[in-house]
């Protein structure tokens, strides 16, 4: 089991003060620090079958799902990470926006992979967030093979929940899985395929009924709900019961109640589930969406004043796998909770996202392309490959050559085969406020997220934005998050403070893809190089390309 210890100090003896006192001064834990947790992960190979057939997984401390990361607003977390794979391996953090530290990303833009026998201890704080997230393997495919988790970021004692305690909060990994070992699968990305039509969905590392979640007759509960597939969106229901919807990616919900919600490639939903049906077994079901075909997985909820293997009736039915309006009216549907406090005392709907300039508008038009024979996907005509030295890193030394500012331009470039390989990097100002709008003319759904950051969701439709879709644009209520979807032949925007410094992923969450060029890197840059704007390198920073042998302590 993982072992998370918090650092408090606490008063046994009033006759001890005056050494407390002095405890106090020169102690790291004290001087009015948040709490600390500190997690050591051991991540190996392991058999596993979660859909009947053995393969190879990645385990952290044995387990897969791995460990389940439960931490308090602000927490500060000391995560020691053992590699014991034959590859390079980095574990990042979807969703956790790493206040001043984009070297804690673990993505390789940021940080160099732990190398095989080694170990890096990841230092971070989830400061000023609450909320649903997970964390997953981000180098060579390898979440192909697990190496997940859920990740949960609790409010404080002292800022109100808009809603009563739930008698249990419940995790729920969902997402689609390929028997193919993640090597098998990366070749066949490397030769210049696509991946085939996944094999199954799983929930928890398992397939169907392999999970079961017990609940008491007329209780609450919560359910965290993330997709961490590689390739498709889900559909989320729960027979016989209704979905209330609290909380996306760390933003507190109009609390609306679904039958059914969609849950897209990154993306975290938290819902109340209230057990008021009559005492037997019901289906929880994860099926994909706008898909030819549709795939299925369950879970069982179980009430624990009824007999074993009471499942009855048919599986409860979901919107149609081509039903994209359902989708985009349920999307539009979702709201702030403008009352409620969030990771800080006061009202949500306080900051007032519509009303600020926007200082800058980024077009992101993606395609799908064919350079060099192969396969690649682009975002303004630029598929992204990696340089030989994260982009931090480069940037940290002074080395050039390895990136340049203004790689990818601002608004749609090149499609299809006149799209180009770079390592692209944009330049933004901080304390700068985007428009950013995802353009998609494909005939498929697509996911994006940002590191780094949160962004409100103003709008969405299909069709060609132009500056007159503005005016459709919700600047009262709409939610924050970290991962959208963007629907065939359409689009979204999102209005996002640049207010972290640091170098930030922008990428597809369909990780084909993602590894295939659709991503890019934002530079978030302040010229005053203080400690106020970005934490310094640290100090067991890993330094690899032409970053090795340089002084950084």
């Amino acid at each position: 089991m993982v072992e998370a210890r918090v650092c408090y100090f606490t008063l046994v003896n009033v006759n001890v003060i005056v050494i407390v006192m002095l405890l106090l001064v020169s102690c790291t834990c004290t001087k009015g620090e948040d709490p600390y947790r500190f997690y050591t992960w051991n991540v190996t190979y392991g058999d596993i079958s979660p859909l009947g057939v053995k393969q190879q997984g990645i385990l952290i401390n044995g387990q897969f799902p791995g460990p389940q990361i439960e931490c308090v607003t602000n927490d500060n977390l000391i995560i020691n990470v053992f590699n014991t794979l034959d590859q390079p391996f980095l574990i990042s953090w979807n969703g956790v926006q790493q206040r001043r530290n984009s070297w804690q990303d673990g993505v390789y833009g940021t940080n160099c992979g732990i190398p095989p026998g080694g170990n890096f201890t990841y230092s971070l704080q989830v400061k000023d967030q609450i909320g649903s997230y997970f964390y997953f393997p981000s180098l060579a495919f390898h979440k192909a093979a697990g190496g997940y988790g859920g990740f949960r970021i609790l409010s404080r004692s002292v800022i109100p929940v808009p809603f009563p305690p739930p008698a249990a909060d419940y995790t729920i990994l969902a997402g689609d899985w390929y028997n193919k070992n993640h090597t098998d699968l990366k070749a066949i990305l490397d030769s210049g395929g696509d991946l085939p039509f996944p094999d199954g969905l799983l929930i928890n590392g398992g397939g169907a009924n392999g999970y079961i979640f017990a609940v008491d007759h007329g209780k609450t509960y919560r359910f965290r709900i993330s997709n961490v597939g590689l390739t498709t969106s889900i559909n989320f229901r729960i027979q016989g019961h209704k979905l209330v919807l609290v909380e996306v990616e760390g933003t507190h919900t109009l609390e609306n109640t679904y039958d059914s919600i969609d849950i897209h490639l990154g993306q975290s939903y938290s819902v109340l589930v209230t057990a008021d049906q009559p005492a037997q077994d019901y289906y929880i079901v994860a099926s994909t969406r706008f898909t030819s075909q549709v795939l299925t997985t369950t879970a069982i909820v179980h009430y624990s004043n009824s007999a074993a293997g009471t499942l009855a009736g048919p599986l409860p039915g979901g919107p149609t796998s081509t039903k994209i309006d359902w989708s985009v009216e349920q999307a539009r549907s979702i709201r702030r909770n403008l009352t409620a406090s969030g990771p800080r005392p006061n009202p949500q709907g306080s900051y007032h996202y519509g009303m600020i300039n926007i200082t800058r508008t980024i077009r992101l038009a993606s395609s799908a392309c064919i350079i060099n024979g192969k396969q690649r996907y682009a975002v303004n005509g630029v598929s992204f490959i990696p340089a030989d030295t994260p982009l931090k890193l480069a940037d940290y030394f002074n080395i050039s050559g390895v990136y340049s500012l203004g790689s990818i331009p601002d608004g749609p470039g090149p499609t299809g085969d006149h799209a180009y390989l770079q390592t692209s990097v944009m330049a933004a100002d901080f304390r700068g406020y985007a428009e950013i709008v995802f353009e998609n003319p494909e005939e498929n759904v697509q996911s994006w997220h940002i590191d780094g950051h949160s962004f409100f969701v103003v709008g969405m439709d299909g069709g060609q934005w132009t500056p007159a879709s503005r005016l459709a644009y919700n600047l009262r209520d709409t939610i924050s998050r970290c991962t959208v979807q963007v629907y065939p032949k359409s689009w979204t925007a999102v209005y996002m403070p640049l207010d972290n410094v640091g170098m930030w992923n922008v990428r597809s969450e369909n990780w084909a893809r993602q590894y295939l060029g659709h991503q890019f890197y934002l530079r978030v840059f302040s010229p005053s190089n203080s400690w106020r704007d970005e934490y310094p390198i640290p100090t067991n920073a890993l330094l690899c390309g032409r970053a090795v042998g340089r002084n950084h302590i």
